[in-house]
């Protein structure tokens, strides 16, 4: 049936014509109340309450918005809930509480109309302990980390560029789409490896501990992300297990936690090499952007062509300078230096030998001089003569001469020879 406006003059007309009920018990099918006035005669009731003090287990807390805490005030010992809202100054002491903090708050029960929600208004609240669930976890926490299974030493970094992502979520779940889909949008040849288990109630925990071992000992495996979507405490307690932490811990592979939302945790959070505030998060955190590499490389490229464009710059500047040498321009003038230095050494060793023949030639003259002075041809010269025997002997003495005997006599110039006729004293 299509719809048809109506008028709204007619409307409050009839509103005017038609009394509405006084009270609940009046109302009948064709003289009904609105919502809006129900939800009015509640709000009214409600106001009538008197304050009280209550106590439970923080199950849930909200304090983004300065101002205002939106809590969830759950009994310790059933799964009743309810709706606590702080404004103005006690939202600002209730927002240092935090999940399983078993608390006594003071408030006044309120209606919101719009929705016509019931909640306590509450104007004090004060710390009395840990939730018995959260108590046990707590003292979970303290052995494991007494063990060293928290230590940033067991920590394993996240390989930049995985190939294959093992992923463990519930079949069909919003967190393996979450994962998937901005992982391929960012990556988009990235591979995943994925093990369905249950993320809540008692099979949650051998089949995530199941679900690691065997994503652990694929060697394609790159890196393990444990996903699942917000939830109350109660159902992200899975993840808290003791063998399920201590399969985190051990695993070789690099496991990323990404386990609820920002606000909430567990004990997985503490035991893997990397907490996501949520499985989108993981997503961003485990893979590169290819935009972003992209731009990386190009980068790279730019910086690497500008650092060789400036080396070819400086090489060609300085063959420039080579080129415009005297020594390429003119390469004659390369032998004027070596040409030089050979006529200079010429020059001396001609100075040097002239100088060498010049003192010879007087040491030989003057040898030659007192040879020629002390020559016996200097005295042949001088009109003596000398007188030899046949034999060579050098007659100075007449005594050793007898008449008769052969004698030379050596001249001036020629000589003569003669026998010895007469010996004279």
């Amino acid at each position: 049936m299509p719809f048809q406006a109506h008028d709204t003059t007619n409307n409050a007309l009839t509103n005017e014509q038609h009394q509405l009920p006084a009270l609940a018990s009046q109302t009948t099918k064709d003289n009904p109340w609105p919502v809006s006035m129900l939800s009015s005669k509640y709000a009214s009731a409600v106001d009538r309450w008197p304050a009280a003090w209550v106590s439970g287990q923080v199950h849930q807390i909200n304090a983004r918005r300065a101002g205002q805490v939106y809590m969830t005030l759950r009994d310790n010992d059933s799964p009743t809930q309810m709706d606590v809202v702080f404004f103005g100054a006690p939202a600002y002491e209730a927002a240092r509480f935090q999940q399983g903090d078993l608390v006594v708050v003071h408030g006044k029960a309120n209606i919101y109309q719009p929705r016509t929600s019931l909640s306590l208004r509450a104007d004090e609240i004060h710390h009395v302990g840990r939730g018995g669930l959260m108590e046990q976890i707590e003292q979970l926490r303290k052995k494991l980390k007494g063990e060293g299974l928290f230590d940033d030493s067991r920590k394993v970094e996240i390989p930049h560029f995985p190939h294959k992502i093992g992923l463990i979520c519930a079949p069909g779940a919003r967190a393996e789409g979450d994962v998937i889909t901005n992982a391929r949008l960012r990556w988009p040849s990235i591979e995943f490896e994925t093990k369905h288990v249950h993320v809540q109630g008692p099979q949650c925990p051998p089949e995530v501990i199941t679900a690691i071992a065997e994503l652990d000992a694929d060697i394609t495996v790159d890196v393990i992300v444990v996903a699942r979507g917000g939830g109350a405490f109660e159902d992200l307690i899975g993840f808290s297990d003791e063998g399920v932490v201590r399969a985190a811990a051990n695993c070789v592979t690099p496991l990323v936690s990404a386990i609820g939302h920002e606000d909430d945790w567990t004990l997985i959070d503490l035991a893997a090499d990397l907490r996501a505030s949520t499985p989108t998060d993981a997503a961003k955190r485990i893979v590169p952007d290819i935009r972003e590499e992209m731009a990386l490389v190009a980068e790279a490229r730019r910086r690497s062509f500008e650092a060789v464009q400036r080396k070819i710059d400086v090489e060609h500047q300085r063959l420039s300078a080579y080129s415009n040498r005297p020594s390429l321009t003119h390469p004659q003038t390369i032998l004027d230096k070596p040409l030089q230095f050979v006529a200079d050494a010429r020059l001396r060793i001609q100075t040097a030998m002239n100088f060498m023949t010049a003192d010879a030639t007087s040491t030989i003259d003057r040898l030659h001089a007192t040879l020629t002075a002390l020559s016996p041809q200097s005295t042949l010269n001088r009109g003596y003569a000398v007188i030899q025997s046949t034999d060579g002997t050098v007659i100075d003495s007449s005594s050793v001469l007898t008449v008769g005997d052969s004698i030379s006599i050596t001249l001036k110039s020629g000589s003569v020879h003669a026998d010895v006729s007469e010996i004279l004293p």
